[in-house]
C-alpha cells in the first residue's frame, strides 16, 4: 500500500489512539492539515502556538495520556518553545509535530525556516529530523513509546513538507524496541530491604511526594504506603493530589511557599522518604541545612535525579507506582505493632506545628485573595480540576485549595509559566468534558494568553476563569516590597483591561466582585453558568503570600506575616 508522508502520520496517529490534536495550521504543515481533515480526529484551532502546547500539557495530565500539537514551520515552530520547555521541566508526555521547508532548501535560509531540533535540543526528551519518507512510521512510533515511558517528556519531530507529500510503502509497526532506551522499573530488591529497615527504626520519619508519584499513578499505593507506617506526608507543588489533602496525616506542600508544620518537620525529621521527587531549590532552600537530622531514601525511575541536589543514603532506581507496591508487600511481613508507639511524640511535635496558623488571614473590608480561593474550595467541594497562572494566584491555589485526588491540579511548576493556566483549561476540559475546569488567575499572567479565549469560545467550553485582580505583577511586587524597600519598579498594572466586557466580546460571560459580601454570589453564579466564564475579583492589592522562605535561607527559617 502506497501512502504519502501525510497520510501514513494519519495512519499511525490512529494506532496510536489520538483523538485530539491542539494546532495552527500554516504552509509546510498542509499536506498534513489535508489529510487530518478526511479523519476523524478532534483538531482544536488555538490562537497562539505556545497555546497550543499549554493545552496539550492540560490534556495529557487531566486524561493520563499523551498531548499531541501540530504546527508550521518557522515562527509556528519558535513558538511552541515555552510550552515545549515547561512541559519537558515538568515530565509531561507530549508529541510535537512541527513542519519544515523541503529538505532540499534546509540550511539555505528559505522561508520560515528554522533549525528547531536545535533549538529544542536542551528541552526535549527527545527530538527527530525525519528526512525519508520511509522513516517516518518507525520514528512516529518511537515519539509516543518515548515520550509516555521511564521519565515522561516532550518529543519533537520535524517534518519537511517533501516528506509529507512523497509516496512510499507503508506496512504498520506493530511494537517498538530501542536497544539504547530502557528504562528502570523494578527496584533493586536489596535497596527495598535497606530502606524497610530504616522505616522500622526511625522516629521522626516523613513522605515527601512529587509529581513522579501522580504521573506513574501511584496515588493509591502511596496512600497505603503512608497509613502502613504511620507517617506524615508533605509533597511539592507538582506532588499536590498524590495523597488526600483532607488526610490527617497530611502536612501541606513543602517548599518557599510551604506550610509551616511541613517546612519544620523537614528540620526535625530523622528520616526523609522522597518519591518520585527532584529535590528542586524551590523546596530544598539552602541545601546544606536540608534535613540535616535525616537519612534520605530516594525513590525515582530517573537515576540522574537521585544525588543531583541532595545526598542520598538508599537510592532506589524504580517507577514509583512498582517500588511502592513491592515496599507494601514487603511492610506486610514485618511486625510493625509497636509504630504507633514509637512514632507518638513525632506525631504530638507535628500536632504542636499543625495548631500554628500561619496560613490565617482577616477578611475585612477588601475582598482577601485567600478568602476567594477558600470560597471556591467549598462551593466545588474539592471536585474541580484546578488550573493556574503564575505568581501569588499559583501559590495561594495551591496552600488554600484541598486536592484529595491526583490530575486535578494543573500548574507549570518547574518553568513558573505566566499564562499557562488558560490553554491548560482547554486541554483539561477537552479530556474530561463532564468535570467543572476552573482557571485561577492574575490579572497579570491571565493577559499572557487571553487570546485563546475565542477557542474557548470557538470549542463550545465551558471553561471557569476566577482572576484575582490586585492590579500588580503580584509575586514580583511582594519581593519588591520585602527585600527592595518597595520600590516597585514597574509591576504596577493599573491599565488592565475590563475583564467583564473582554469576557463579554469574546462571548462568554463576565462578573466582577469589589466587596467581599459579593464573593459567594459571583462564584455561585459563575459556576453555574453552563458556558465560559471569566470572574474579576478586585482584591486587596498589597497583599502578600506568607509563609515565604527568602531566596538562600533555610527551609525552616520563614517569614510569617
Amino acid at each position: 500500500m502506497q501512502l504519502t508522508g501525510a497520510q501514513i502520520l494519519m495512519e499511525v496517529l490512529k494506532e496510536e489512539g489520538v483523538k485530539t490534536i491542539f494546532g495552527f495550521p500554516g504552509g509546510a504543515v498542509i499536506d498534513i492539515y489535508d489529510e487530518l481533515a478526511k479523519t476523524d480526529i478532534h483538531h482544536v484551532l488555538v490562537r497562539h502556538e505556545q497555546g497550543a502546547v499549554h493545552a496539550a500539557d492540560g490534556y495529557a495530565r487531566a486524561s493520563g495520556g499523551v498531548g499531541v500539537v501540530l504546527v508550521t514551520s518557522g515562527p509556528g515552530a519558535t513558538n511552541t518553545v515555552t510550552g515545549i520547555a515547561s512541559a519537558y521541566m515538568d515530565s509531561i508526555p507530549i508529541v510535537i509535530f512541527t513542519g519544515q521547508v523541503p529538505t532540499q532548501l534546509i540550511g539555505n535560509d528559505a522561508f520560515q525556516e528554522v533549525d528547531i531540533v536545535g533549538i529544542t535540543r536542551p528541552c526535549t526528551k527527545h527530538n527527530y529530523l525525519v528526512k525519508n519518507t520511509k522513516d517516518l512510521a518507525r520514528v512516529v512510533k518511537e515519539a509516543f513509546y518515548i515520550a509516555q515511558s521511564g521519565r515522561p517528556g516532550p518529543v519533537l519531530i520535524d517534518i519537511p513538507k517533501n516528506v509529507a507529500a512523497t509516496k512510499v510503502d507503508y506496512t504498520p509497526i506493530k511494537k517498538i524496541h530501542l536497544k539504547s532506551y530502557n528504562p528502570t522499573y523494578k527496584p533493586n530488591i536489596r535497596q527495598l530491604s535497606k530502606a524497610v529497615s530504616l522505616i522500622k527504626n526511625a522516629k521522626r520519619p516523613l513522605i515527601f511526594a512529587g509529581g513522579g508519584v501522580v504521573l506513574s499513578k501511584a496515588s493509591k499505593e502511596l496512600t497505603e504506603f503512608a497509613q502502613k507506617i504511620k507517617t506524615p506526608l508533605t509533597a511539592s507543588l507538582m506532588g499536590l493530589g498524590a495523597f488526600p489533602g483532607t488526610d490527617p496525616l497530611w502536612l501541606g506542600m513543602l517548599g518557599m511557599h510551604g506550610t509551616y508544620r511541613a517546612n519544620m518537620s523537614t528540620g526535625a525529621c530523622d528520616l526523609m522518604i522522597g518519591i518520585g521527587v527532584r529535590f528542586d531549590d524551590r523546596v530544598t532552600g539552602k541545601t546544606d541545612e536540608f534535613a540535616s537530622q535525616a537519612k534520605i531514601i530516594h525513590i525515582d525511575i530517573d537515576p540522574t535525579s537521585i544525588q543531583k541536589n541532595v545526598p542520598v543514603t538508599v537510592p532506589i532506581v524504580g517507577d514509583c507506582k512498582t517500588t511502592l507496591g513491592q515496599l507494601n508487600k514487603l511492610l506486610d511481613k514485618e511486625d510493625l505493632g509497636d509504630l504507633n508507639e514509637k512514632r507518638e511524640k513525632w506525631l504530638e511535635e507535628i500536632d504542636k506545628w499543625k495548631k500554628t496558623k500561619p496560613l490565617a488571614y482577616t477578611q475585612e473590608k477588601v475582598i482577601k485573595p485567600q478568602y476567594v480561593v477558600e470560597k471556591l474550595y467549598e462551593l466545588t467541594g474539592g471536585k474541580a480540576i484546578i488550573t493556574t497562572e503564575v505568581g501569588q494566584n499559583q501559590m495561594w491555589a495551591a496552600q488554600y485549595y484541598h486536592f484529595d485526588k491526583p490530575n486535578h491540579f494543573i500548574t507549570s511548576g518547574g518553568l513558573g509559566v505566566m499564562g499557562f493556566g488558560l490553554p491548560a483549561a482547554i486541554g483539561a476540559q477537552l479530556a474530561c468534558p463532564k468535570k467543572l475546569v476552573v482557571d485561577i488567575a492574575g490579572d497579570g499572567s491571565i493577559q499572557m494568553n487571553i487570546q485563546e479565549m475565542a477557542t474557548v469560545a470557538q470549542c463550545g467550553l465551558p471553561v471557569k476563569v476566577v482572576i484575582l485582580n490586585n492590579n500588580y505583577l503580584g509575586m514580583v511586587r511582594q519581593w519588591q516590597e520585602l527585600f527592595y524597600e518597595k520600590r516597585y519598579s514597574q509591576t504596577g498594572m493599573e491599565h488592565t483591561p475590563d475583564f467583564v466586557k473582554l469576557a463579554e466580546a469574546y462571548g462568554a460571560v463576565g462578573l466582577r466582585a469589589t466587596r467581599p459580601d459579593e464573593v459567594e454570589k459571583v462564584l455561585k453564579k459563575g459556576l453555574s453558568t453552563p458556558k465560559a466564564v471569566i470572574m474579576d475579583f478586585v482584591v486587596e492589592r498589597e497583599e502578600c503570600v506568607y509563609p515565604m522562605v527568602p531566596a538562600g535561607a533555610p527551609i525552616t527559617e520563614m517569614l510569617l506575616v
